[in-house]
């Protein structure tokens, strides 16, 4: 062979030819894509004005906010907020307290009927929603919790609390028992140990948690439609309800106000992310 002949360049390991580059990138861009399209939409028509979904194609013209002032300052849209606001709160705060004790108890004591405890909340997560409304309205009947912040409350509680109990329970599997033991050396009681020195580990799970208790409150609708009868106590899924009519439904003001609902749900992703960092960090610090 001459000596002028061009040899192959060699990659190294691990490194990508140009074309499966641009080929990863281009799927990546295509993904982006695909997951933003439903979002921007969503914006973009509460941008049209209250008729201008009609024709939402139209990029020219139109654009404003025109929905959202309506939301804000003629519906109760508030109103709705702030009952969201309280029963996702209190949800949260409820929901991971009894979470955490019971997963914290089965995982670090031994009592008659712990595993059965954690099989029948294993058992609850399978009934489906639908089946659970008439039974949890009677029993809020007769202790007169209808139509009001605490019944609702108890009533995600009981959905939430038995995935997060499960979860929380195997995060407190993995924190070494000898922590438990040093507390009761230094003269700690149970709930001592467990408040001062558990649930600083654990936050990364207990982020998570809360992340999903109230989440599960802020969103749902069945519950709340069914329990809720007064409009000063609607939350935001059934106050959205009365957007859609028998003869038109508002789309512009339903995008508008599914806008500014997302965004206390974002801002409570972004402290459960940053808590959950944090949490690992500590965790890993403190040995």
């Amino acid at each position: 062979m001459s000596s002028s002949t061009a040899t192959k360049p060699v990659r190294l390991r691990g490194e990508r030819s140009r074309a499966a580059s641009v080929g990863l990138h281009t799927a990546l861009v295509a993904a982006s894509l695909v997951s933003l399209f439903p979002v921007l939409f969503v914006v973009y028509v509460s941008l049209r004005g209250r008729d201008g979904w009609q024709e939402p194609m139209r990029l020219t013209g139109g654009l404003g906010l025109s929905n959202y002032g309506h939301i804000l300052g003629q519906t109760k849209f508030l109103t709705w907020f702030g009952n969201s606001l309280v029963v996702a709160l209190g949800s949260t705060v409820l929901g991971v307290l009894v979470s955490a004790s019971a997963g914290y108890a089965v995982s670090r004591m031994r009592f008659p009927g712990h595993r059965p405890l954690m099989w029948t909340f294993l058992v609850v997560q399978m009934f489906p929603m639908a089946v659970l409304i008439v039974p949890l309205y009677t029993i809020l009947g007769q202790l007169e919790l209808l139509d009001s912040y605490l019944g609702l409350i108890l009533t995600y509680c009981s959905v939430s609390v038995p995935f997060c109990a499960w979860m929380l329970k195997g995060y407190f599997d993995s924190i070494p028992a000898e922590i438990d033991e040093a507390g009761r050396v230094d003269g700690l009681t149970p709930f001592g140990t467990f408040w001062r020195l558990i649930v600083p580990l654990a936050r990364p799970g207990l982020a998570v948690t809360a992340f999903y208790s109230f989440i599960t409150a802020w969103g749902e609708v069945a519950f709340a439609s069914q329990f809720m009868s007064s409009e000063e106590h609607y939350t935001l899924a059934v106050g959205l309800q009365t957007f859609v009519g028998q003869q038109k439904a508002e789309w512009g003001l339903m995008t508008a106000a599914a806008v500014l609902i997302t965004i206390p749900a974002g801002l409570v992703f972004f402290l459960a992310q940053r808590h959950l960092v944090a949490g690992l960090t500590a965790g890993g610090t403190k040995g």
